[in-house]
């Protein structure tokens, strides 16, 4: 089944995000590899491709998971969530219907 991941990035977390961003992309190209990753990228904080320093809020993936619990896990194990770039993250099962 899919599930959303929605990663919800702490106030002033930028500088640590692009530190740690090669790390969170290996885990997204390793579910990639393997046929998981349906979509993902930041959430600007501004209304830009390239937000610049207004940074990011967040991030978006949607994947396919065993069950809720393992992408649970997945998403917990994030490098964003160790470097504590993310403040929270929310994890539901997701219905991809179009297109």
């Amino acid at each position: 089944m899919l599930y959303m991941i929605l990663g919800h990035d702490a106030p002033d977390s930028l500088d640590k995000r692009k530190a740690t961003r090669p790390a969170h992309v290996a885990r997204l190209l390793r579910l990639k590899d393997e046929g998981r990753l349906v979509l993902a990228g930041p959430r600007p904080a501004i209304d830009a491709a390239d937000p610049g320093p207004a940074g990011f809020v967040g991030s978006l993936i949607v994947a396919e998971f065993p069950d809720l619990a393992a992408a649970r896990a997945w998403a917990d194990a994030d490098p964003y969530v160790a470097a504590g770039i993310y403040s929270h993250i929310d994890v539901t099962p997701f219905l991809h219907t179009l297109p």
